[in-house]
């Protein structure tokens, strides 16, 4: 399998709403990552924040849709926290609260540094000033 790509909650959300203005841009990488084998990566705290935006949103009837595609995939993979990851993002989190990281982000970031992770499929740019490639930003 090629490269995983971390897929971040502004990916998520380009992916299932047609009128987002991302929408065909993340179609069409989800399109050529198939057709190359490639795989993705998300979190446990990636996929309770793209449920909540999605509902925030009034779009509540596609997270059943992502959820569903989650538990189907072959392709994607969720990362979960354990106390090692809790404490690692917790010290990304401290050492760099001037950059306004959610804890979420922080996590992000834990998983795509331990999995040496280069690219998200991501609208935020918090990922690149964390050093890390944004496809969608």
């Amino acid at each position: 399998m090629a490269r995983e790509v971390f897929i971040d909650t502004g990916g998520f959300y380009a992916c299932l709403v047609k009128r987002d203005d991302r929408h065909q841009e993340a179609a069409a990488f989800l399109s050529e990552s198939a057709r190359t084998k490639r795989g993705f990566v998300t979190t446990v705290y990636v996929l309770d924040e793209a449920a909540i935006l999605l509902t925030a949103r009034s779009h509540c009837h596609l997270s059943d849709e992502l959820f569903d595609t989650i538990h189907r995939s072959i392709s994607c993979r969720v990362e979960w926290m354990d106390p090692q990851r809790f404490d690692e993002t917790g010290q990304i989190f401290a050492k760099h609260a001037d950059q306004k990281y959610s804890f979420t982000d922080c996590n992000s970031f834990c998983v795509m540094k331990d999995l040496r992770l280069k690219e998200a499929l991501t609208i935020d740019d918090h990922f690149r000033t964390a050093g890390f490639q944004s496809l969608l930003a």
